[in-house]
């Protein structure tokens, strides 16, 4: 090889290598972005309740229909992004979440408000498909350590925005509040669209050395990682419906839910790099069935604990309870081909957040008619219901591990 063959090969390689960490990091400001959005309404349902007098059910359903949107037009951004470019879909994406929430600001009533969060839901169905898979594609074969970044970025979200906007709430009504914090996505927004590198097309991806084409293709496999998932996030997110109204049940005034909510996110981040050092050490099947049973208990063990232990078990409560996710988000391209990563991810991702906007409606149900506590400790035991889905799925994830080393 040539001099200049060599020189021109270390360039290139160099400014993939730029290009991956530009990836990266815009695609974890978009997910710290929008999962933020997505879990500051648990903040603002208690503001919500009193102002509209509304019930556990129908704040459930306020909330669903918000994280709705975001499920149901998942594969639609997938199919849309082969038509635009990755990048600028999950731009204008963000671009029309943060629209929606400064027009709940500008709504006068309940229904502006719901149709304000449809939107802000749509918009924000961009991210997820898209950002991980633009992750994915531009590290190929060593994606899943990137993946778990970017994951970790979304849980920076969940801790910094709804923290932020229970402060904002101490000096500002909640329709300034969510100003603010659309002109936080308006920025975003304008990052994304400036620094991040254009997604190359799965074509492309497929035929490049960086990325060779896997041939696992496991759909019972997917189907049964696709059920854990959606079983998660159930648990995951009917308990989050009821920590605020079980820490006000203890005592705890509106700044100390909104800190509380921010131990759980701040746990759920080092839960990332817990269930992955616990992934490399143990194995996913352990891993999984360690978190989902440590849910349980610590959700059991919520609800009878005082005020301040509660707020001591959340961090501990967040690492078990957002770190799965992470784990589970990592095996979807170990069980797809390469040239599905897209519609997997947003399959994948329709399920989960699908299950997060149905769940809460059911167990807001389930509080209206048994309490708050009741419902709760259902949320914990449905954490349990994956362990027997993780014991089918650990041999098939060894077949596809094996698979693709041969």
């Amino acid at each position: 090889m040539t001099e200049l063959a060599v020189l021109t090969a270390s360039t290139l390689e160099l400014s993939g290598r730029s290009g991956a960490r530009r990836t990266l990091a815009m695609a974890g400001l978009a997910h710290a972005l929008h999962d933020g959005f997505t879990d500051m309404i648990y903040v603002l349902l208690p503001v919500w309740q009193a102002q509209f007098a509304l019930g556990y059910g129908a704040l459930a359903l306020v909330r669903a229909l918000y994280v709705g949107a975001l499920a149901a037009l998942q594969v639609p951004s997938g199919h849309l992004a082969r038509h635009l470019n990755a990048r600028t879909v999950l731009a204008l994406g963000t671009l029309l979440s943060a629209g929606g929430y400064a027009l709940a600001g500008f709504s006068g009533g309940l229904a502006g408000l719901c149709a304000s969060l449809v939107l802000a839901g749509a918009g924000g169905s961009t991210q997820h498909p898209l950002a991980s898979a633009a992750v994915s594609r531009a590290y190929g074969g060593t994606a899943r350590g990137p993946l778990g970044t970017y994951n970790f970025a979304g849980d920076l979200g969940k801790a910094t925005l709804p923290p932020a906007v229970a402060l904002l709430l101490t000096v500002m009504g909640w329709r300034p509040a969510l100003w603010v914090m659309a002109g936080l996505g308006a920025v975003v927004a304008l990052l994304i669209c400036w620094l991040m590198p254009l997604v190359a097309q799965p074509r492309a991806m497929v035929e490049s050395l960086r990325l060779p084409a896997r041939e696992t293709d496991d759909k019972a496999g997917f189907g049964l990682l696709f059920a854990i998932g959606v079983l998660d996030s159930a648990a995951r997110m009917g308990f989050l419906l009821f920590l605020p109204f079980l820490l006000q049940a203890k005592g705890a005034p509106l700044t100390t839910v909104g800190l509380a909510l921010s131990l759980v996110f701040i746990g759920g981040a080092l839960g990332k790099a817990a269930c992955g050092w616990l992934g490399t050490r143990l194995g996913l099947l352990t891993t999984v069935i360690v978190t989902e049973c440590g849910t349980a208990s610590a959700i059991l063990a919520l609800l009878v604990l005082p005020l301040v232990p509660s707020l001591v078990l959340l961090p501990l409560l967040g690492v078990m309870l957002n770190g799965t996710s992470s784990v589970l988000y990592g095996t979807v391209p170990e069980l797809v081909p390469a040239k599905q990563i897209e519609r997997a991810f947003a399959l994948f991702y329709t399920g989960t957040l699908g299950s997060s906007a149905l769940a809460p409606v059911l167990y807001g149900r389930l509080g209206d008619a048994t309490g708050p506590i009741w419902a709760t400790g259902a949320a914990g035991i449905t954490a349990l219901a994956v362990v027997p889905l993780m014991l089918l799925l650990a041999p098939r994830m060894a077949l596809a591990a094996n698979a693709q080393t041969s």
